[in-house]
């Protein structure tokens, strides 16, 4: 007989919980900023930026909100050793993990079924990070590991320049978020793919392999190219669909053989019928910006006299917000640093709930 093993992250002090009690926000009505009264519908009046601890300030947070929070991002000090103006990025590695774990614990229980929480981080704490979460949300519930290409150049200062950070993705129940989880509208480049060499007459297209891989037995048919060449699956592969639905595919047109009528065939996707595209674990920073960018748009606003030292750029919030919400939804940042979660979500028409210590 086998004995399985149940492992988990351990370190000095896990054992030691805060004992936090129910705490009470207290609104300052000098600082607050909205119209008298609802102009629309669809004003929001009940967005929240909340200045103190972030560890109470969730605990506060949870009679009203558990359950109800669509995305989570957070930012949080990365612990690399060095001390920035606006939090400590220096502490002890087991204190970091206390610091994360308790507020990683509140966080779970403010999300909803179909929520989501993303945690920029590099390489320095990531991996222990992802064990961490897998703790608190369940391993099955992780969705992703995003590499943000965060640079424009390499640090010629270091051995191996960082160019990137993570995005670790993890859901309140995987089940459900899968099938929440928007889709991309695709870039202008990425339509420019779309040609129409045979004059299609429903448009530029794409076309892909129409083998995949795996054996079906219903789909190991033989193929015949309008110039008369055969084709049978790859070894491994096997056809994409079952031969009467290739059939049908075939007689709309829908089936590519090259110019010459006598290559692999390949299915069309056209343009009209394409709503957007999946998000994949490459963000190159093309798409949706880097620190230099990020550090621009701190200086346009605040001056570059006491801007935050590591903001992130509008439009990384702006595809993490698209992806994990719609209108209307809470979206909460507990290290909210600059206000740029809050800023875009306000744009996007989402609700939202910052936590900061100024």
């Amino acid at each position: 007989m086998i004995k399985k093993q149940k492992l988990e992250l351990t370190w000095i002090g896990k054992e030691n919980r805060p004992k936090l009690e129910p705490r009470i926000l207290l609104e300052d009505p000098e600082k607050s900023n909205h119209a008298k009264h609802r102009m629309t519908d669809k004003d929001i009046f009940d967005n929240r930026l909340i200045f103190g601890d972030n560890l109470l300030a969730l605990k506060a947070l949870e009679q009203e909100f558990s359950g109800k929070v669509k995305c989570i991002f957070i930012d949080p000090p990365y612990n690399t050793g060095s001390a920035f103006e606006h939090y400590e990025d220096g502490m002890e590695h087991s204190l970091w993990l206390s610091l994360m774990r308790d507020r990683l614990v509140l966080l779970r229980n403010l999300l909803s079924d179909e929520g989501s929480l993303w945690i920029t981080i590099d390489d320095n704490e990531c991996h222990y990070l992802k064990v961490l979460c897998d703790e608190i949300f369940g391993r099955v519930n992780f969705v992703a590991n995003v590499v943000w290409q965060k640079r424009i150049q390499p640090d010629m200062r270091a051995t191996i320049g960082p160019g990137h950070d993570h995005v670790l993705v993890f859901s309140k129940n995987i089940q459900i978020f899968k099938y929440k989880l928007n889709i991309l509208e695709q870039s202008e480049d990425q339509r420019s793919r779309y040609k129409n060499p045979d004059n299609d007459p429903n448009g530029p297209w794409i076309s892909a392999d129409f083998m995949a891989k795996g054996f079906r037995p219903n789909q190991m048919y033989e193929i015949v190219t309008p110039s008369g060449k055969k084709y049978v699956p790859r070894t491994g592969s096997c056809w994409r669909n079952i031969e009467p639905v290739y059939k049908r595919l075939l007689a709309e047109g829908r089936i590519w053989f090259g110019k010459d009528g006598g290559s692999v065939p390949r299915k069309k996707t056209y343009l009209s019928e394409s709503e957007g595209i999946a998000a994949w674990t490459w963000w190159p920073n093309s798409e949706v910006g880097h620190n230099q960018e990020a550090k621009k748009e701190c200086n346009a606003l605040f001056g570059t006299a006491d801007t935050f030292e590591t903001p992130k750029p509008e439009r990384l919030l702006k595809r993490i917000v698209h992806l994990s919400t719609n209108p209307g939804d809470i979206v909460l940042d507990s290290f909210a640093g600059s206000g740029t979660t809050g800023a875009v979500a306000h744009k996007m028409g989402r609700r939202w709930i910052m936590v900061e210590l100024g």
